[in-house]
């Protein structure tokens, strides 16, 4: 049901912008900065008492979408309602999980911890305590709203205060600049000190932006090989020790790559006071300069007898081997799932998996694209597999293993001996074959049609696409969609789960079998829901683009992928699809992009960088594509310029082969494949 409502016909214009104005830099240090990311919309719009579903968000964040300014925001803002006593009704049943009419410790806190902010249970029984009435240690829906209320009016007042507090330093600092504006200028720059933010100089602003904390952040620029049998191919990764004269496909070939390593300044206050022959300095700094470090392919790891290699490493590399498939495998136990990555924003999101083994057993675990599945240039996705354990062992890890090799046909597989526990099986494709769209033009494909008596019908290309759809969310592979699938297909088109009362919308609408939904049920379904919007395709539309469908009904922005798991010695092992997200954070507050990349250094071949002593590279390469992983070791935000261009037969998942890197404290990993 869709609701709109004009918040400046209820609150005067002036101090709706006002809290426009606080929402916003309680996120950004100036309404001049802009919105980067859906997420990003999504959390300011929250600020401000708003909590738009998935489908909202898209109408204001397209995939032509780059980035949207305040006044942006405050448009969004005077459309969309802020929360109602409805949505409160609707969130209290979802938070109240066995349906009693009340909200517990448990509950809440289970809610509280799974996205967002992690709070712990003492913080959440405060809240609790702070308005339960009778003091029963559970609030029923009128406590829960009051709570609700009462935390959106705080963080409200704190936004205001933190505005305020920025404005009257704004104000400090332009006094200041102006008193320093007077005095003669000092170079008292270190000349390794130069400021992080020079990108802004060079568009000819001058003002400095303070660089915004955030996680270690992965950077997969990676070239996969075509779906043929590497061990025996031209287009395979060649090992570090080879000679590259003259070969295609190899990672690098005679020309340099060139890295330049740029400190980033250790203080925020000093762009004022730089003299006009410092910031020319900062501007115009060549990459050839005694600043910038040069590493050629004599410079690349070589394997040396001083790098050990760890001895619990599950396969080592070679490019001899090829995918070897246990001989006995029809004697194992075999089970199964489907799934996909999509692409949302930039940022990948797939289909994570609970694997629970009840015995110690070998295991053999296997992904391959699908049928039909297909990059930005037509090329085979590459796909793998990461196995987590669900806590650190007692040096602290949580990886177990990854598939490193790969057959003739794309499909990555792993052997390993695991005991009997709970993992993580976390699938992942390195981008450089599945990436973001840049544009989307041609004509847009009809959806809906009316027949002779009026009837509004969905078409026939339309259909196969649904068909389709409903196959891939088939994630067992029977035949039919159970509600956990159809759930887990609502959530990626909807961003909400599928409620009791609106499960039993679809039983009333459509017949299952066994309590399942038939193929003939899925595409009835939308059928009724092109008649009761009376042909408006708007709905139909957010369901194909969330399932990675253009406007042409083409997929090129998904990718499905079948997954196969066999256990020697356990029968009764369980693989469970537990969400379709982006990564988690796991145990120790690490990122699935800090996980791969300490395995790529770990299996990696490190070389140092010239001219940047806490800055190392290491190397690491499998069946089909190679990993680079800039380690920076320092307190400070490097700059690197990392340039393959002259590289052949290799793609990445960034645009191009050249590319200036913002490499934070911790790692960030660069991965190529071939292009055939």
């Amino acid at each position: 049901m869709s609701r709109r409502s004009s918040r400046s016909s209820t609150m005067d214009q002036g101090e709706f912008i006002l809290e426009c104005k606080a929402a916003y830099l309680s996120m950004f240090d100036s309404i001049k900065e802009k919105i980067e990311s859906q997420d990003s919309l999504l959390e300011a719009l929250q600020q401000t008492g708003r909590n738009p579903s998935v489908k909202i968000l898209k109408k204001y964040w397209t995939n032509d979408t780059d980035e949207l300014s305040f006044d942006d925001f405050v448009d969004i803002c005077k459309k969309e309602p802020v929360t109602t006593s409805d949505d409160l009704m609707k969130a209290f049943r979802k938070i109240d999980i066995n349906g009693d009419g009340y909200i517990s410790l448990e509950e809440l806190h289970k809610i509280l911890t799974s996205k967002g902010e992690k709070k712990s249970k003492s913080e959440v029984k405060k809240m609790i305590d702070e308005v339960d009435e009778n003091k029963d240690g559970r609030l029923d829906y009128k406590e829960f709203c009051q709570m609700v209320m009462s935390t959106t009016e705080e963080s409200k007042k704190m936004q205001r205060k933190m505005m305020e507090r920025k404005e009257k330093k704004k104000r400090q600092d332009i006094e200041r600049r102006e008193k320093e504006a007077n005095k003669e200028n000092k170079d008292d720059d270190d000349d390794d000190e130069i400021d992080e933010e020079c990108v802004t100089a060079r568009s000819g602003s001058a003002r400095s932006e303070r660089p915004k904390p955030s996680p270690r952040k992965s950077m997969s620029e990676t070239t996969t090989s075509q779906a043929q049998d590497v061990s025996h191919s031209r287009t395979s990764l060649r090992e570090k020790t080879e000679d590259v004269s003259g070969s295609r496909t190899s990672l690098q070939s005679k020309d340099d790559v060139l890295l330049t390593s740029r400190r980033s300044s250790r203080s925020q206050n000093k762009d004022s006071s730089r003299s006009k022959k410092e910031k020319d300095r900062e501007v115009g700094t060549p990459a050839g300069s005694r600043k910038s470090s040069l590493l050629s392919i004599d410079d690349l790891p070589r394997p040396s007898p001083r790098v050990k290699k760890d001895k619990s490493r599950q396969g080592s590399v070679s490019r001899a081997h090829k995918l070897d498939e246990p001989k006995n495998l029809r004697e194992w136990t075999h089970t199964k799932s489907k799934g996909s990555f999509f692409m949302e924003d930039g940022s990948l999101i797939c289909h994570q998996y609970d694997f629970n083994l009840p015995d110690d057993s070998k295991i053999w675990i296997t992904i391959q694209p699908q049928k039909g599945s297909r990059g930005m240039d037509s090329s085979p996705v590459d796909t793998s597999v990461f196995i987590l354990r669900d806590r650190p062992d007692e040096d602290g890890n949580l990886l177990v293993a990854f598939t490193e090799h790969r057959d003739s046909r794309g499909k990555y597989g792993v052997s390993c001996d695991l005991s009997a526990g709970k993992y993580y099986i976390m699938p992942y494709t390195t981008g450089c074959r599945f990436k973001s769209r840049k544009s989307e033009s041609g004509k847009e494909a009809k959806l809906v049609s009316q027949d002779k008596g009026g009837k509004y019908v969905i078409t026939k290309s339309f259909r196969k696409v649904l068909e389709d759809i409903f196959d891939y969310s088939d994630l067992d592979g029977n035949g039919f969609m159970s509600r956990k699938e159809f759930n887990l297909f609502n959530i990626r088109t909807s961003g909400e789960e599928v409620a009791d009362e609106e499960w039993q919308v679809v039983e009333d609408r459509i017949d299952l079998e066994d309590g399942e939904i038939t193929k003939a049920g899925f595409l009835q379904l939308n059928e009724l829901e092109a008649e009761d919007s009376e042909g408006d395709t708007e709905d139909l539309w957010t369901t194909l683009v969330s399932m990675g469908y253009n406007k042409q009904l083409v997929m090129d922005q998904a990718c499905p992928f079948q997954l196969d798991v066999y256990t020697e010695d356990c029968d009764d092992a369980e693989l469970d699809v537990v969400r379709v997200d982006s990564y988690p954070t796991y145990p120790g507050d690490l990122s699935f992009d800090d996980i791969i990349s300490k395995s790529f250094i770990k299996h990696g071949e490190i070389s140092r960088v010239k001219g940047m002593k806490d800055l190392c590279m290491y190397t690491y390469t499998n069946d089909g594509w190679a990993t680079l992983v800039l380690d920076n070791k320092s307190h400070t935000r490097v700059r690197v310029e990392l340039d393959c261009s002259r590289s052949e037969n290799v793609t990445s998942n960034h645009d191009s082969l050249q590319r200036t890197l913002r490499v934070d404290p911790g790692s960030t990993v660069v991965s190529f494949l071939p292009l055939n």
